[in-house]
C-alpha cells in the first residue's frame, strides 16, 4: 500500500515562506496523480493544488495561484509544494494524496486514494 509522508510544515510570519515534501518509502510515485490538500479548524478539506504523474500539468486554487508552486521529483519519490507570500488565512494542515494518473483537479478529491498524516502551517506574527 502507498504510504505518504509529508514534511516542511511550521510557523511562519506573514509574508514568509515554506516548501512542504511529500515522500513515498515504499512504492513509486510514477504512475499517481498528487494533490495537496489543507483543513483548517472548523472548516472542510479543501484542495490545494495537484500535478500529474508526468509533472506536465498542474492546477491551483485561485486562493494560492501565484503565490504557490506544485512540483514533483519521481526519481526521489517525492512532491514538493513551495508556499510564499503565506498569509495568516493559510493556516491549516497541510496533507498530500495520491489519485490515479487520470485525475487532473483536486476537485474529485474522493479519488484520492492514499493520504499523509499531514502537516501543520501556521502563519502568524
Amino acid at each position: 500500500q502507498l504510504q505518504l509522508v509529508e514534511s516542511g510544515g511550521g510557523l511562519v510570519q506573514p509574508g514568509g515562506s515554506l516548501r512542504l515534501s511529500c515522500k513515498s518509502s515504499r512504492f513509486s510515485l510514477d504512475y499517481v496523480a498528487m494533490g495537496w490538500f489543507r483543513q483548517a479548524p472548523g472548516k472542510e478539506r479543501e484542495g490545494v493544488s495537484c500535478i500529474s504523474n508526468s509533472g506536465g500539468s498542474t492546477n491551483y486554487a485561485d486562493s494560492v495561484k501565484g503565490r504557490f508552486t506544485i512540483s514533483r521529483d519521481n526519481a526521489k519519490n517525492t512532491v514538493y509544494l513551495q508556499m510564499n507570500s503565506l498569509k495568516p488565512e493559510d493556516t491549516a494542515v497541510y496533507y498530500c494524496a495520491a489519485a490515479p494518473p487520470t485525475i487532473a483537479t483536486t476537485d474529485a478529491i474522493d479519488e484520492y486514494d492514499y493520504w499523509g498524516q499531514g502537516t501543520q502551517v501556521t502563519v502568524s506574527s
